[in-house]
């Protein structure tokens, strides 16, 4: 049964993507990637319960492209923040120096 080393292996990159993210205090950069992390130890879990469980597969290809689309999105964010102000420090935006 390699079903419950694959959702450990998913529960470990989840644990490490919140700590990532909880620790991030300085550029938006790195949280965008400790959101990557968080989302691909999610898509681990969901591919191991899909196989174990004999799902229907294409769940874990509407949640790759979910997970696509958010990682999109945050890269246009951070382009158009260093566009905009120069840097991706998380503290201006809290300050509001744009």
């Amino acid at each position: 049964m390699w079903f419950f080393p694959t959702v450990g292996v998913g529960v470990i990159g989840v644990m490490v993507g919140m700590v990532c993210l909880m620790s991030q205090r300085k550029s938006l950069f790195g949280a965008l990637l400790s959101m990557e992390i968080f989302t691909l130890g999610v898509y681990v879990m969901i591919f191991g319960l899909v196989c174990f469980q004999g799902w229907l597969s294409s769940v874990c290809l509407i949640f790759l492209a979910f997970g696509v689309c958010e990682a999109a999105l945050g890269l246009s964010v951070l382009v158009s923040l260093v566009r905009s102000i120069g840097s991706d420090y998380v503290g201006g935006l809290i300050l509001g120096h744009f």
